[in-house]
């Protein structure tokens, strides 16, 4: 295996170990206890779940596989701070979003060969490009990679108060 494909396959089964530890998680927790806060005045369960499917969802376009399935997330969950939107989708169909974005992005992970991966993302043009190489699309699979960590850990307080 060269080194490129070992880095790859690296950076792949890191993404999917967090996206099952999260998985993990979101198993052990009802609906109702997604609608708790992590800590006092902080986010709910309910809303980390919605930004990380919004997140992921806007993989999608970022790393030109396919247009983002819920773009309607994007206000409620990137833009607007939890609990300032009162109208927020129903935890059974964020669960099953959730579900479903992930695997679509596993399964576009698997049709890129280790030199697509080192490709620009969509949102630089190929003329900085040329000056930022390391600005690629491996570059943002470890970047959210990290995100989902970093909320993973959040949501880890939530299971362990329940």
């Amino acid at each position: 295996m060269s080194n490129q494909n070992m880095f790859v396959k690296i950076a792949i089964d890191n993404w999917q170990s967090q996206v099952n530890a999260f998985n993990s998680m979101l198993d052990k927790l009802s609906d109702e206890q997604l609608l708790e806060e992590i800590a006092p005045s902080k986010n709910r369960g309910i809303y980390l779940l919605g930004h990380l499917i919004a997140v992921h969802d806007r993989m999608l376009p970022l790393l030109r596989f396919e247009d983002a399935k819920y773009p309607g997330l994007k206000p409620l969950f990137i833009d607007a701070p939890d609990k300032t939107i009162q109208d927020i989708p129903a935890t059974s169909q964020l669960r099953a979003q959730w579900k479903e974005v992930n695997e679509k992005l596993s399964a576009h992970y698997k049709t890129l060969s280790p030199d697509q991966w080192l490709e620009r993302h969509a949102s630089v043009s190929p003329e900085d490009f040329e000056k930022e190489p390391n600005r690629n699309r491996l570059n943002v699979l470890v970047g959210r990679t990290n995100h989902l960590s970093y909320h993973g850990g959040q949501l880890a307080l939530l299971v362990k108060k329940n």
